[in-house]
């Protein structure tokens, strides 16, 4: 589990840069603070960062239990659909709440950015447990069971 961890973490880190960098990049573009465009900036950089996790983490992290099959993909788009969920809500609410509070003015661009590094923290962490409990699950099950019927077996 810790090597797991640890190699994705690693892909996080790969995706966190894809997904800040095309944030920021859209941002330094088209410069917004509607909510509408933001939601669309964030999920555009969002998709592009879970598709590089699909890839790398079913190569890597997963790959014992990888079988790049439709019920997989399906899993990983469900999980990715879940995460990207909890994202752009993390990211919508803390932007709320930047914009809410009179205490200490913050600038938009800094305000986006905290707001989509919780985002991205909470979205990571749920997408790791969705991915390990569910999506590459099954194929871990199975080699579980023939590891058990194995050592039975050899007695």
């Amino acid at each position: 589990m810790k090597k797991q961890v640890f190699q994705f973490s690693s892909i996080g880190v790969l995706n966190a840069i894809i997904d800040i960098g095309v944030l920021n990049l859209l941002l330094w573009i088209w410069p917004t603070t509607d909510n509408t465009s933001l939601f669309f900036f964030n999920s555009i950089a969002y998709f592009l960062a879970i598709a590089n996790s699909y890839y790398w983490n079913a190569r890597f992290t997963f790959y014992r239990f990888s079988d790049f099959g439709w019920k997989e993909k399906s899993l990983f788009l469900l999980q990715a659909i879940i995460a990207w969920l909890v994202n752009n809500f993390v990211f919508i609410a803390i932007l709320h709440l930047f914009s809410e509070q009179a205490y200490l003015p913050i600038p938009a661009f800094l305000s986006q950015n905290i707001a989509k590094g919780l985002a991205m923290f909470l979205s990571f962490t749920s997408s790791f447990f969705m991915m390990k409990y569910g999506v590459f699950r099954s194929r871990e099950q199975a080699e579980s069971k023939r590891r058990e019927k194995q050592h039975f077996f050899m007695r």
